[in-house]
């Protein structure tokens, strides 16, 4: 019996797998999530494994045939070393994930295929969300982290070791501080952690300021808290969530400045409850960005939500395939 090919695409997020089976032509047809549970090393990859197994069942019994998988992993995919680094993940430390998941495939001719998040989630925003048609494209990702996926002519820029993108290191305002070594100068305020951060810093440092985040353990303070405080116009709140803004537009003049891209696209938890200040962050940028590329730009944000990593790996299981695969 002739079967219909199709594809698996996973995401490999800090707290959960989301894995789905795709039909050639797009669709999504089956999807599955497991959390992580505390899960580390090799009993990731199991997991991963697990789930892709249970997905190929689920394929036999629609009579399709699972011809490529395509993964996003939540770090730093080196395609020259075929190794993968995921701080989030405890024990992934540059390990190879790419022939580790190969040991779980009984047909070895099944194509796996690996990509850092922040490019897979331009990647299924130029599938199937707001970066259809476009060769020049930037997903800003800000959650616990901020990364870009960049693509560019096409094709997505990675860099020589993978590192490509890893925007939280830029450096938008001296003098240094050893506080940025971890994650950089962006990401420290700018980020879903950063801004926890940052509130935490104005709290220690202005004692003697009364604010609505007291009422929140300072080890316990997120995000969430921030733009809550936020709407009540909170003064701690206020000020790092203005420093916030200028620093996503800091950033997106400096990608825009350098890509030169057709869309931006802002992503990940953040946005979410920041998508309120797309208008004042390109206020921000057109300040500091080439004059010309930022007046270009159409900046949106997800269309995809938490979805956009695992349509990017499903997407990137399909570019695997030749037109022999799709004809079959």
């Amino acid at each position: 019996m002739k079967r219909t090919p199709t594809v698996i695409g996973i995401d490999i997020g800090g707290t959960k797998i989301s894995a789905a089976l795709f039909h050639h032509h797009g669709d999504l047809l089956h999807k599955e999530v497991q959390p992580l549970a505390r899960r580390k090393g090799e009993e990731v990859i199991a997991l991963i494994g697990t789930m892709m197994q249970s997905l190929m069942d689920h394929a036999e019994g629609w009579t399709y045939k699972v011809v490529a998988i395509g993964a996003c992993v939540p770090g730093i995919y080196d395609a020259i070393k075929k190794t993968v680094w995921a701080p989030n993940i405890p024990d992934w430390n540059h390990i190879p994930l790419q022939d580790e998941l190969k040991k779980y495939l009984d047909d070895q001719s099944i194509h796996i295929v690996l990509e850092s998040d922040r490019s897979c989630y331009i990647l299924g925003e130029v599938w199937k969300g707001c970066a259809k048609d476009c060769a020049d494209a930037i997903f800003i990702a800000v959650g616990t982290g901020i990364g870009a996926g960049i693509l560019s002519g096409g094709r997505i820029i990675n860099g020589s070791g993978g590192v490509a993108g890893a925007i939280g290191w830029m450096a938008l305002e001296p003098p240094y501080d050893e506080k940025y070594d971890a994650w950089g100068n962006l990401e420290h305020y700018a980020s879903g952690d950063g801004i926890a951060r940052g509130a935490v810093e104005l709290l220690e440092k202005n004692r003697t300021v009364t604010s609505l985040l007291d009422a929140v353990p300072t080890d316990q303070i997120t995000a969430h808290h921030v733009f809550d405080a936020y709407e009540k116009q909170d003064s701690v709140a206020v000020e790092v969530i203005e420093k916030a803004i200028g620093y996503w537009g800091m950033a997106l003049a400096n990608l825009v400045s350098l890509f030169n891209p057709r869309k931006v696209i802002f992503g990940g938890g953040v946005f979410g409850p920041a998508d309120q200040f797309l208008d004042r962050i390109l206020e921000e940028a057109k300040q500091w960005a080439q004059p010309l590329s930022i007046e270009e730009i159409q900046l949106e944000t997800s269309a995809l939500g938490g979805n956009a990593g695992l349509i990017g790996a499903g997407y990137l299981a399909l570019t695997t395939l030749n037109d022999q695969v799709h004809d079959e």
